[in-house]
């Protein structure tokens, strides 16, 4: 556990729209997000369709409270914008991971881990477990 500080969440999709209903989702799912910091970081800096390393690098220093912060993407050039990102090294706050899991249910997960004050690792596993929900 994190103690006081919480990890962020950062949630990267090619279209802010989807971005911030599932960061508004997985807020609601986990009660509120009890102090989590959740960002959305979606579509391009003019509205349009894609992938922006300026938005990711904003919304991550904006939830970045120092337990780290977690990065869930949709599709794969949002993977491979926030992977280059961080072998730059300099774009995004110290201890921030990309996060292997489903957009939509490893977002919930993460937030809902977060709250209840898992650390980076805690809230990477169960995003990273929500590959194996099963829907029927």
């Amino acid at each position: 556990m994190s103690g006081d500080k919480t990890v962020g969440i950062v949630l990267v999709s090619h279209s802010a729209a989807v971005a911030s209903a599932v960061a508004e989702l997985a807020r609601g799912l986990s009660g509120g997000g009890s102090g989590v910091a959740v960002a959305a970081a979606g579509g391009t800096p003019d509205g349009g369709l894609g992938t922006s390393s300026e938005l990711i690098a904003e919304a991550a220093a904006a939830v970045d409270g120092g337990a780290g912060v977690a990065v869930l993407v949709d599709l794969g050039s949002a993977v491979l914008t926030v992977k280059a990102m961080l072998a730059d090294g300099d774009e995004l706050p110290d201890g921030t991971r990309l996060v292997d899991a489903p957009f939509v249910e490893g977002a919930v997960a993460a937030v809902v881990t977060a709250s209840a004050g898992g650390d980076l690792d805690a809230v990477e596993a169960a995003a990273g477990e929500a590959y194996d929900y099963r829907k029927a």
